[in-house]
């Protein structure tokens, strides 16, 4: 069995990929519940605007810089872009697993500026 560290990156890079459904069915618990403030809080809320997401932008890519592990919680810090094209955006996804499955979800989002004045990039 995958640990959860694992199973939170196959999540995201399940949903990149457009297998939203297939992401969903793998990994959530059917208790599941998101605190992103853009969409209400259940499940399948969440789901379909993903899917929206991925008619608008099926080219998505994911790069997983730095994951951290602590009993049930996981953090995934990434570049996700929304084309090959797009600056992206550096992401962090934290995950609260339950007997094996996602249980809860934040999500925090931080633009790449084009011009920074830090030398030492995002990443």
């Amino acid at each position: 069995m995958k640990s959860p560290k694992d199973q939170a990156v196959d999540f995201l890079q399940l949903i990149v990929s457009g297998k939203i459904e297939e992401a969903y069915k793998k990994y959530v618990s059917p208790e599941f519940r998101h605190h992103n403030p853009y969409f209400p809080g259940d499940a399948d809320s969440l789901m379909q605007a993903m899917k929206e997401n991925d008619r608008i932008s099926p080219n998505k890519m994911v790069e997983v810089k730095q994951t951290i592990e602590e009993g049930e919680n996981v953090m995934v810090y990434s570049h996700i872009k929304q084309n090959p094209e797009d600056l992206g955006g550096a992401v962090v996804h934290i995950f609260r697993f339950q007997k094996g499955k996602i249980i809860e979800m934040w999500d925090i989002g931080q633009p790449i500026p084009e011009d920074s004045p830090n030398e030492n990039g995002m990443f």
